[in-house]
């Protein structure tokens, strides 16, 4: 659901990592990119909004909005991690967690209306 309302705000570079058994507060990551600022702050209230009202689920905590350059949304299972280009390489967790699988995602069809 987190990366299905990423990706229909044209979040980038999306990635899901399997981390059960290697973080204990979590199980997967949800780790993309937003072109700016804004964009960071409007993917992080969207994925809020989806994940409320489609799942019923408000994150724990959250942390990053302001700046918005690593916002992170924490839904226990799930955590979410958005960068801005810059924070997303420098901070670099597909590498820190390269022990975690990718989980499979696919973007979704938008069909042309």
């Amino acid at each position: 659901m987190a990366a299905d309302a990423i990706f229909s705000k044209k979040g980038m570079d999306i990635v899901l990592l399997d981390v059960e058994g290697l973080f204990v507060l979590s199980d997967v990551f949800v780790i993309a990119t937003g072109s700016s600022r804004p964009h960071v702050q409007s993917l992080a209230e969207h994925v809020e909004e989806r994940m409320l009202e489609e799942l019923g689920l408000k994150p724990i905590r959250g942390e990053g909005r302001a700046e918005a350059e690593w916002v992170l949304l924490d839904f226990g299972d799930v955590i979410v991690h958005l960068f801005q280009a810059p924070a997303r390489e420098f901070y670099g967790l597909e590498r820190l967690w390269a022990d975690a699988e990718r989980v499979d995602w696919a973007e979704p069809v938008i069909a042309d209306g």
